[in-house]
């Protein structure tokens, strides 16, 4: 088999499986979990043959694997069904395969009573398809059809419990977030091609990186930033983010293929491939700069003000997509990829082992498994992959999230001194500052999530049954890369392009130096706010008046409702995240009130728009469909009661009437 013919059906296998998993999942059950789980296996070893032979990014290694046949002629911009497979391409797409295979595999124990499995398979695959499309597609016509099914497939998995207001809720502000960022995007897509002459994503990238070519966009700034707000839509990243937490309603294996690997990390991808567009715009390097500043700041401080598990999750995926756009501002694409693909490991081992910790408690909620004492006994498997995942999430070495990220505030620290000429110094600035303040708060934020879910002290945590094996495999099958990836930081600058990305000095001391404070002190606040004088019992909180009661991840499943804290709406006084925050907890919590400002912004407006209209639909033009129909009705009413069948009255009508003719006549000739 040639690497073309491997790397054309790494995307195809997936979306067979998708369409075969449609087809029958009511005719033959049984076939449900193979096709679900077979495709993806052999697209991901597809995947990992193709990386083997490619070998390398287009500046090392073997070359870049092109492939190109032409789909339709658009006048002088001919779409072509084309790949390009670098070093970038490689990677990503068996990134995406290993959290694919492991979400699938785990999905069915997860939700093996359910009885929405198959098209929740179909649908996971289909989301596996798009994603490997975008990851390997060299144009940009083909690049946007991946690019929406996601959002197509994510509207769908993430209202997968379309019972409950929540995830109805959650799936369609996923869906209008992210279609709010796909317009302007699809528009910078047409402008760019204008410009550059094609939709060949290669061919724009050699053109605007060769010296020999002396090719320059006319419109840089303009497109950069109307792409820009698509990949802000995708990667949930300010002021677009506030979609990604609340598609925590969606089954836990969900938010681990969306945060992990598919989706959120498309955009970071996008850029990565085009990063020479963005380049050529200082002014569009300063916004992807600010974005990712805000972004990683406010969804650290966010997610050391949450109680559900899930949101913490997501916050702090918002946080470390920020490292990625952070090191794309910076121009240095390699670091970006290197920290989505160690991001990538660990954040799928970090939902995957929620959803055990959920099975195991019962309860989405820190707060109510923080008064559980045995939990980490209960769940042994979770508890040490999950320790280690949070470990590489802190930026502790040696795990794969200290060599990402040091790479990252590296790559910045590069450009705040002067050494990259493309960039400006503050942009250099901008992101290493927030970058360091947010290595301290994720520290603090992954240290609180382990006190307050394994360290738990109070009365026995529930028996809600073991968990299914593979759902616990599926951890230690993540914990490899999750632990090791960093360790092979050495090997990859010859996959992408040749950049170093070995950790400096000042950045290493300084980030890991923060994230070892921000653990001491989150623990130095936990100490304190469970002394005996500052804990609530169990039964008071629970008891809370808008407390909901607790559901078993199985009980949940089968009822079609997500499994939420049992205290999620009490306050907490032995939350160290209050301590810590103070007055700020309140706001961050809230996601500082995003949400109701857009709500006061747009959401409102547009109803009441709605309602106008719909008043005037009814009041003015129903009454005028109304009049138009009722005069003819009144005309024919009284033509009617002329028709009397009287001969007589016939001919004194007639007669009248000439004579009104006549004198009419008369009249007028008078005139």
């Amino acid at each position: 088999m040639t690497t073309t013919t491997a790397a054309v059906l790494v995307p195809v296998l997936p979306f067979l499986g998708a369409l075969a998993g449609l087809l029958l999942g009511r005719r033959a059950p049984g076939f449900v979990r193979p096709l679900a789980v077979l495709p993806t296996v052999a697209a991901t070893a597809l995947a990992v043959l193709v990386a083997v032979r490619q070998g390398g990014g287009a500046g090392g290694g073997k070359g870049a694997v092109d492939a190109a046949t032409r789909l339709t002629v658009t006048g002088s911009l001919p779409i072509d069904l084309a790949l390009h497979i670098d070093g970038f391409a490689a990677l990503v797409a068996v990134l995406v395969g290993v959290v694919a295979c492991c979400v699938q595999i785990y999905s069915t124990g997860y939700l093996r009573d359910d009885p929405r499995y198959p098209s929740y398979a179909a649908l996971v695959s289909l989301f596996t398809a798009a994603m490997l499309l975008v990851v390997y597609s060299d144009d940009l016509i083909v690049l946007l059809v991946g690019w929406e099914v996601m959002g197509i497939c994510s509207y769908f998995l993430v209202g997968h419990y379309w019972e409950t207001a929540a995830a109805r809720s959650a799936s369609l502000k996923a869906f209008l977030v992210t279609k709010l960022g796909d317009v302007p995007f699809l528009i910078g897509i047409f402008a760019l091609a204008t410009d550059a002459g094609t939709f060949r994503i290669s061919v724009i990238y050699t053109r605007l990186t060769s010296s020999v070519a002396d090719f320059q966009l006319d419109h840089p700034t303009l497109i950069a930033l109307l792409l820009l707000a698509g990949v802000a839509g995708k990667s949930a990243q300010f002021p677009l983010h506030t979609w990604l937490p609340d598609a925590m309603a969606g089954p836990t294996p969900v938010s681990a293929l969306i945060h992990a690997a598919t989706m959120v990390a498309a955009g970071v991808y996008f850029i990565a491939r085009l990063l020479p567009v963005f380049a050529a715009s200082a002014a569009a390097l300063a916004v992807l700069a600010v974005m990712a500043a805000v972004t990683m700041v406010g969804s650290a401080l966010a997610a050391l003000a949450q109680d559900d598990i899930k949101r913490v999750l997501a916050y702090s995926t918002i946080g470390q997509l920020g490292y990625m756009t952070g090191a794309l501002a910076v121009d240095n694409r390699g670091a970006a990829v290197f920290h989505l693909l160690a991001h990538g490991a660990f954040k799928a081992l970090l939902f995957l082992g929620a959803g055990v910790i959920i099975h195991a408690a019962g309860t989405n909620s820190l707060a109510a498994m923080s008064r559980m004492s045995g939990l980490a006994g209960r769940i042994p498997d979770a508890y040490w992959t999950m320790t280690v995942a949070l470990l590489a999430l802190a930026a502790i070495p040696p795990f794969a999230g200290f060599f990402s990220k040091e790479a990252v505030l590296g790559a910045a620290e590069h450009a705040a001194t002067g050494h990259a000429p493309a960039v400006p110094a503050a942009v250099g600035w901008t992101v290493l500052v927030a970058g360091l303040l947010t290595a301290l708060l994720t520290a603090g934020y992954a240290a609180r999530l382990w006190l307050l879910a394994f360290r738990g002290k109070g009365t026995e945590a529930p028996d809600h049954g073991r968990q299914p094996v593979v759902m616990n495999a599926v951890l230690w099958v993540l914990f490899v890369p999750a632990a090791g990836l960093g360790l092979a930081f050495g090997a990859l600058p010859d996959w992408f392009d040749g950049e170093s990305l070995a950790p400096t000095l000042t950045t290493s001391v300084l980030g890991t130096g923060l994230a070892l404070v921000g653990v001491l002190v989150t623990y130095g606040a936990w100490r304190h706010t469970t002394a005996p004088a500052a804990r609530t019992p169990l039964g008071a909180v629970a008891a809370h008046p808008d407390a909901e009661p607790a559901l078993s991840e199985a009980e949940a499943i089968a009822a079609h409702e997500p499994a939420y804290g049992d205290i999620a709406a009490a306050d907490d006084p032995a939350d160290p995240g209050r301590l810590l925050l103070g007055p700020l907890h309140r706001h961050a919590a809230a996601g500082f009130h995003l949400d109701a400002l857009y709500a006061a912004l747009f959401v409102r407006p547009v109803r009441a728009a709605a309602r106008l209209v719909g008043f005037l639909d009814r009041a003015v033009v129903e009454t005028y469909v109304r009049g138009a129909g009722g005069a003819p009705r009144l005309l024919g009413a009284a033509v009617r009661r002329a028709q009397t069948g009287n001969v007589q009255t016939y001919v004194g009508a007639l007669i009248a009437g000439s004579l009104v003719l006549a004198v009419a006549v008369l009249v007028a000739a008078g005139a």
